[in-house]
């Protein structure tokens, strides 16, 4: 029997990356959502699709207070956002979650459909109790995309913006009147990778929303490689995605893998081929 979608988004698994962090698993085992525990409170880093009940084995691993926030707006880290009374996030994650109706699941019926947004800057911290966190405005991906830097362990939180297989750089919600101009993203990606660089003596440990955790400091320069050989024109263009879900959204085969090293986003090739060489950063 095949299973079915809340089995396989709302089956959640746990387990500990230190004595008061925990990695929480699901959608088949590609999507982390992160919880970490100070002396006071706690933090959860993403809430999933809305699929099953993650609160409950939230306040299973701790009883603590949660401040619940989001990396970004995309659904499949904010749809859960309901099952709590109120999320931080970026200003331009909003827009992303005025998209819920695309969700597979009725958010509506979670118990805070209308719950609290507060919104948070590039800068601002957050105090757990003998655990600071700083928030990192990373934008590019997504219009609010943030990093969670642990001054306290070095772990450092990066959303969709980093991971090991690959990062989405193209609009993935379809939004009306919305235009995703590729050229300032990659530019914008760039300047926020040297950021994540220049930090590199505040943190030791690099975690991603998707596809492993943690993953090797080498990925990072691997992606400032990247948009650096696009624009030298010798990245590698694969029009292969091997990618189900993404192959499945893209029956135009509009799309293209653009490789460097380890690092690979996925793009428009139309967008990408009128940057590809045309200049230097």
């Amino acid at each position: 029997m095949e299973p079915n979608l809340i089995q396989v988004f709302g089956s959640y698994m746990s387990w500990k990356l230190n004595e008061n962090t925990w990695i929480i698993n699901f959608m088949g085992g590609s999507q982390n959502i992160y919880l970490l525990e100070g002396r006071e409170k706690a933090l959860l880093i993403d809430t999933g699709w809305g699929a099953g009940n993650l609160r409950d084995l939230v306040e299973k691993l701790t009883r603590r207070p949660v401040i619940v926030t989001n990396t970004h707006g995309h659904l499949d880290h904010s749809g859960g956002n309901g099952e709590w009374e109120e999320v931080l996030m970026l200003p331009g994650a909003e827009g992303d979650l005025f998209t819920c109706h695309r969700l597979p699941f009725d958010v509506s019926k979670l118990p805070f459909p209308n719950y609290i947004r507060k919104i948070v800057k590039d800068g601002d911290r957050i105090e757990l109790g003998d655990r600071t966190i700083e928030l990192l405005d990373i934008s590019a991906h997504s219009n609010g995309s943030l990093a969670y830097l642990d001054h306290s362990t070095g772990f450092l939180f990066a959303g969709d913006e980093l991971e090991s297989a690959q990062v989405l750089m193209y609009e993935t919600e379809a939004i009306p009147g919305y235009i995703f101009d590729l050229d300032t993203r990659l530019r914008t990606h760039h300047k926020n990778m040297l950021r994540l660089r220049a930090l590199k003596g505040l943190w030791n440990t690099l975690l991603p929303a998707h596809n492993g955790a943690p993953i090797a400091h080498g990925y990072l320069d691997d992606y400032i490689g990247l948009v650096e050989h696009i624009y030298a024109g010798d990245a590698i263009i694969e029009d292969k995605l091997n990618h189900f879900y993404v192959e499945q959204s893209d029956p135009e085969h509009k799309l293209c893998r653009v490789r460097w090293g380890d690092a690979s986003f996925f793009v428009n090739k139309a967008d990408m081929m009128k940057l590809y060489g045309a200049s230097s950063l």
